[in-house]
């Protein structure tokens, strides 16, 4: 069985890109560990009153540098969420400081990865500018990475699961990814189907990176670094694969925890009527989408409330990762998400379907092509 090590297409961004993420989520470990649950005081707000902390910004910015450092600034667009105004105002200095803190003791270990360490800590310019690069808007040419620094804030704050995801775009077409999921449990039992919650984290067995390339018809997963491991590319990796259940009544379904852009009842009612029996999975981020690339869920189904537009790096990571290992992920007319319209997926078709075959697929698509009219979305 071959690996990523070889010397194909992408091969060397994906490489890249798996190492950066691996250092986003050993940043985001620390952070949630020693500020957020500890302490709690360098939570902001966005202006979309959704928190925001260190990790946003750090993990943009330590990605950015590392994308910029291994293909040169010139070459690299990144289509990011996190600006820089909050950390620019006069206000934010203590966070800036922080920041920039953050960002420095993470790039330190690179070397660890196999990748350049800076050859001087970076000033409160430099990470800056390496976060307010990440201003691409995407669209239909050219190359542009899409990142989302901590995908579940929500989640991360409350101690529970997150994702940091980065993908590579290229024509319109999402070419690699890479989901890096910090709380994540490598074996299926330590998963809480209730409420999606993390291991205990004494178990020590928690964390891992999921990736793919396009075309390769494989996906694989890595487990985060334990103490003073070094990162092996990519000998500790395993492939992954999604689940062989076809029958809905042993299926095990996703759907986000919060209810402000997602109807649970609806999901409720398309779940009763294709006769999923088994509790639903409702964990934060894009760790739905890692059930299902890993096989330890079916089905995850999101269909927004009016008046919300999914945004491309909420899904392009995980999409390629999932197809990779034998799944299926469209809109909820059938059709291929659409990545090169910019930064939101227009043109959704009522909502996302993502499954483990398309037997299941085909059942959800009818069931919702039956129950649409008659519902409240």
């Amino acid at each position: 069985m071959t690996s990523f090590s070889d010397n194909g297409l992408y091969s060397e961004e994906l490489g890249v890109g798996v190492r950066a993420v691996h250092m986003a989520c050993l940043l985001c470990q620390r952070l949630q560990n020693d500020l957020v649950l500890k302490r709690n005081e360098h939570v902001s707000s966005k202006d979309d009153n959704s928190p925001v902390t260190i990790a946003d910004w750090s993990v943009q910015a330590t990605v950015s540098w590392v994308l910029s450092e291994a293909f040169g600034s010139d070459n690299v667009s990144i289509v990011a969420e996190e600006d820089v105004q909050v950390l620019s105002k006069s206000s934010a200095t203590g966070l800036l400081e922080a920041v920039v803190k953050t960002v420095n003791t993470c790039l330190a270990e690179a070397p660890q990865f196999g990748l350049k360490a800076p050859g001087s800590a970076l000033g409160p310019k430099e990470v800056l500018e390496a976060i307010g690069r990440c201003n691409s808007t995407g669209g239909d040419t050219g190359r542009f990475w899409v990142l989302d620094p901590v995908d579940g804030t929500l989640g991360f704050v409350r101690g529970d699961q997150y994702a940091v995801a980065l993908a590579l775009i290229e024509d319109g077409e999402v070419v690699l990814g890479v989901l890096g999921c910090p709380n994540y449990p490598m074996r299926k039992e330590l998963l809480n189907y209730h409420n999606g919650s993390s291991p205990p984290s004494d178990t020590g067995d928690k964390g891992c990176v999921m990736y793919a390339r396009r075309g390769i018809h494989r996906s694989w997963m890595q487990p985060l670094l334990r103490g003073e491991e070094r990162f092996v590319w990519p000998n500790s990796a395993r492939q992954i694969q999604v689940s062989p259940i076809d029958d809905p009544e042993l299926a095990t379904f996703c759907e986000p925890v919060e209810k402000a852009n997602s109807s649970h009842s609806f999901t409720a009612g398309l779940a009763h009527s294709v006769g999923l029996r088994n509790k639903p999975l409702r964990v934060y981020s894009m760790v739905k989408y890692a059930a299902i690339a890993r096989g330890d869920a079916e089905i995850f189904m999101k269909f927004a409330r009016a008046g919300y537009k999914e945004k491309i790096w909420d899904h392009a990571a995980a999409v390629v990762i999932i197809e990779e290992a034998g799944g299926l992920v469209t809109d909820a007319g059938g059709h291929r998400l659409d990545f090169s319209k910019g930064i939101y997926l227009e043109g959704l078709d009522r909502g996302i379907i993502a499954c483990a075959g398309s037997k299941l697929h085909e059942t959800l698509i009818t069931a919702v092509d039956a129950s649409w009219n008659s519902s409240s979305l």
